[in-house]
């Protein structure tokens, strides 16, 4: 029975319909349904009177669906604790959420998760068919939510983990982004300069019989290179970008070696590692404080921190802390964890009240990185106005000297 229900669910369409209520209003909207006859007979079910109903277009290819994004699984995970906390049932929570999401792909996926819960599949296996969606992490918490019978606190649990881990990494691409754009900029303005207003300078200064000083020579012979070659340079950088992409992206060796790099780049490198340290401390006092056990939550720990020095670090804690060691003495044993970090894991350990430790620990890396992040961009505003007016100005002087050269003999 069930494999009929989810057979009907895949050949299902969404139909667009136009009708009118119960007051005579004229309405419209969307209705999932395997026929046209279906459709309306769902709409006459629901007390609307339908006038015509036709499938929804397929969207072209190349239009396709966005894509899902971590922000919008945040967002999938906070609505849903919202509903179950508020008693909504599970299966009637995927379909408001899913009906109304913007996102087809989000919706596709909700109402994919709706259609195998049906089915008597439960939640937490659901959800590992979208491992690409949903982490080893939230897929245990919701395991143990369903078990102890207290999922709406689980749920709960992973709204707030998801949110705090999407708000450190909007901090981190908030650091990067900035000096990384006004680069861009800095070099297509230099090269338009170079490209179009240099030529027109070199021509004026052609008839004027006297010797150019030699920085308007340098910036006139780089004028002329970058006209000759700018097929070579452009094409050169995009080139360059996408091995790096791509070496990044199937090069496993490569993107660890960027990522222990990345952790010793001056100020970036302190974010990176506080940053790691903050998302450590949050995903344990999450796991830890669902009642997962401790060397089973270490495992997605080390999926969750974001880089391989803390991942390898983390992996190793789990062998020791299998074996019988303390959480803390392992840590201090990694060498990745600062002492304040160590010294409160053993209070909490000590006390009982590992999670609630942890938790603070989070909280106060997670201000760590913010206020890292801000000071960054006050430091950086400067530095690149001071640049770009070194380029800029550099480039704009050296065409005006032969002038006032002039200016002065005549």
């Amino acid at each position: 029975m069930a494999s009929t229900d989810k057979k009907q669910a895949d050949k299902s369409s969404v139909f667009l319909w136009e009708g009118t209520d119960k007051r005579g209003n004229r309405v419209k909207g969307e209705v999932q349904a395997t026929s046209e006859a279906q459709a309306k007979a769902e709409l006459r079910r629901q007390g609307i009177n339908p006038l015509k109903a036709r499938k929804k277009p397929k969207p072209l290819l190349g239009g396709g669906k966005k894509k899902i994004t971590p922000k919008d699984i945040a967002i999938f995970s906070r609505q849903l604790a919202t509903m179950m906390s508020s008693g909504v049932p599970l299966v009637q929570a995927f379909e408001i959420i899913g009906r109304g999401h913007e996102n087809p792909s989000m919706r596709d996926l909700v109402l994919a998760i709706k259609s195998d819960v049906e089915g008597g599949v439960s939640l937490a296996e659901a959800l590992r068919k979208h491992p690409n969606q949903f982490d080893l992490l939230t897929c245990n918490l919701v395991h143990a939510g369903e078990q102890a019978g207290i999922l709406d606190n689980l749920l709960d649990k992973i709204a707030i983990y998801k949110e705090k881990t999407e708000a450190i990494k909007g901090k981190i691409k908030k650091a990067l982004f900035y000096p990384i754009a006004v680069i861009v900029v800095a070099f297509v303005v230099t090269a338009i300069l170079l490209i179009f207003v240099i030529p027109q300078f070199k021509n004026i200064f052609t008839g004027f019989g006297a010797d150019l000083p030699a920085m308007t020579l340098v910036v006139i012979a780089l004028s002329e290179f970058f006209i000759e070659w700018w097929w070579a340079i452009f094409g050169g950088l995009g080139l360059l970008g996408y091995l790096f992409a791509q070496a990044k992206k199937k090069s496993r060796a490569f993107d660890e070696a960027l990522q222990r790099m990345s952790l010793k780049i001056p100020v970036v490198g302190d974010i990176l590692n506080k940053a790691a340290i903050a998302r450590y401390a949050r995903t344990l006092s999450t796991m830890f404080a669902a009642g997962v056990p401790l060397v089973e939550a270490m495992e997605s720990v080390a999926g969750a921190v974001g880089n391989v020095v803390y991942r390898n670090a983390v992996l190793k804690m789990r062998d020791e802390v299998s074996g019988g060691q303390a959480l803390q003495a392992s840590m201090t044993q990694a060498g990745v964890f600062p002492n304040m970090v160590c010294q409160m894991v053993a209070i909490g350990e000590e006390a009982g009240s590992l999670d609630t430790m942890l938790g603070k620990v989070a909280d106060f890396y997670e201000e760590e990185v913010d206020n890292l992040v801000d000071g960054l961009s006050s430091l950086m505003e400067p530095l690149i106005m001071a640049v770009l007016g070194v380029l800029i100005g550099g480039l704009v002087i050296a065409m005006y000297l032969p002038i006032f050269k002039m200016g002065e003999v005549v």
